[in-house]
C-alpha cells in the first residue's frame, strides 16, 4: 500500500498529518455552491432539506459522529420557532438501520445489493421535510456522485462530510472492537480491502462539494458552518438547481428516444474514428461536431465496450427526461468527460 505524509486543514483551522494513502482534500467554503432566496422570493411553506453523505475508512467513528449531527440537528430543529424549521424530521440510515451484516464487503456481489438497497432507502426519504444522513463506507465517488444526483433531482441540497481518521487508528479500534467481542466486526481481509479501496473525496468534485473534513481528534463536527451551508438560517432557504438531465419534462416528442440514441452513437462513432487515426497517442482532445466543449480523452484508450457502457448509462439516465436535441451531444460529452476524469 502506497504512504505519505499528508496534512489536513480543519474547521478551527488547525493542521493535522498522518501517512495514508492518498491526499487529503482541502476543506472548501461550504456556502459557495447555493444560493439563498430571500422571504421575499421563496415559498416560506418549502423547506429545502439537505441530504449529508458520511465517507471514511471502517472503523473510523463514522455512526458516532452520525449520531452528534443528529442529535444537534434535533435539539436545533425542537428550539426553533420557524414553521419551515419545525416540521424538519431527521432520518438517520446505516448498516445497521438496514440490517446488512459486514460480511456482505466480502464479495462483490453482495457489497452491490448492500448499495442498492442503501440507495433505495435514502430515495425513500429524500423529501423537502427530511434530513437524511446517509451514515456508510461510502468510500465509491461513483456512489456518492448517484447520491449527488438523487439530492439534486428533488432540489434538495447536499454535502460530503468526511471523517477524516488515519489508517491506523481505525486499526486499533478495529481491533478493539474484536477483542471486546463486538458483534457484526469486518472480517481482517475485508477490513484491509476496504482501506486500500477508499476513493477519498475531493472538494474540487461538484458532487463532493461542500465538504466538510472532521478529524479523529475534533470534539465535534462544524455543526454551525453545515447547518448553514445547508437548511441556512434569517429566514433564507436554499435554492438548489437541478441538474438539466434530471428536470422531468411534461411531454416527450415522439422521435425523442431516436434522436437520443442517434446523438449519443455518432459521439462514440466519432472517438473510434479519432482513435484508429491516432494510434498510440495518450489521451487528447476531440472536437465532437454540434458540441462546444471537446472530449477528453484518458490516457489509457478506450475501448469500443467501455464507450458503448458509458452511452447506455447516459441513455438511461434520460430515456424519461427530454433534453433539447441541440444539446444533447454536448451534454454527452459533459458526462463523458465526468466518467474518465471525475
Amino acid at each position: 500500500m502506497r504512504c505519505r505524509s499528508t496534512s489536513l486543514l480543519t474547521g478551527d483551522g488547525r493542521q493535522v498529518s498522518w501517512g495514508k494513502s492518498a491526499e487529503p482534500s482541502p476543506l472548501y467554503k461550504a456556502t459557495e455552491n447555493y444560493t439563498t432566496a430571500s422571504p421575499a422570493c421563496a415559498d416560506q411553506n418549502v423547506a429545502l432539506m439537505p441530504l449529508l453523505t458520511i465517507s471514511g475508512y471502517p472503523c473510523a467513528g463514522k455512526t458516532y459522529r452520525s449520531n452528534q449531527l443528529r442529535q444537534y440537528f434535533e435539539s436545533r430543529i425542537s428550539a426553533s420557532t420557524d414553521p419551515r424549521i419545525c416540521k424538519i424530521k431527521v432520518h438517520h440510515i446505516n448498516d445497521e438501520s438496514l440490517g446488512v451484516s459486514r460480511y456482505v464487503y466480502h464479495t462483490a456481489r453482495d457489497e452491490k445489493d448492500a448499495r442498492a438497497e442503501e440507495m433505495s432507502a435514502i430515495k425513500r426519504l429524500l423529501t423537502r421535510d427530511n434530513i437524511v444522513i446517509a451514515d456508510g463506507l461510502n468510500y465509491i465517488k461513483g456512489f456518492r456522485y448517484q447520491l449527488n444526483c438523487e439530492a439534486k433531482a428533488v432540489q434538495t441540497p447536499s454535502c460530503v462530510i468526511h471523517i477524516g481518521v488515519p489508517a491506523d487508528k481505525c486499526r486499533e479500534h478495529h481491533k478493539s472492537r474484536i477483542d471486546g467481542g463486538v458483534e457484526n466486526c469486518y472480517a481482517e481481509e475485508d477490513f484491509e480491502n476496504l482501506i486500500f479501496r477508499y476513493e477519498e473525496p475531493n472538494g474540487m468534485a461538484r458532487w463532493d462539494s461542500p465538504l466538510f473534513t472532521v478529524v479523529y481528534d475534533d470534539e465535534a463536527p462544524p455543526y454551525e458552518q453545515i447547518w448553514e451551508a445547508m437548511v441556512g438560517s434569517d429566514g433564507q432557504a436554499k435554492v438548489v438547481r437541478p441538474n438539466a438531465a434530471t428536470v422531468l419534462k411534461p411531454a416527450t416528442a415522439q422521435n425523442y428516444l431516436y434522436e437520443l440514441d442517434k446523438a449519443t452513437s455518432d459521439v462514440v462513432t466519432q472517438v473510434v474514428s479519432w482513435q484508429k487515426d491516432h494510434p498510440g497517442e495518450d489521451g487528447g482532445e476531440i472536437a465532437i461536431t454540434e458540441a462546444t466543449a471537446p472530449i477528453q480523452l484518458p490516457v489509457t484508450p478506450l475501448n469500443l465496450p467501455q464507450l458503448q457502457r458509458i452511452r447506455r448509462q447516459f441513455i438511461t439516465m434520460n430515456r424519461q427526461h427530454t433534453l433539447e436535441k441541440g444539446r444533447i451531444k454536448q451534454l454527452f460529452v459533459d458526462y463523458m468527460n465526468d466518467s474518465f476524469h471525475g
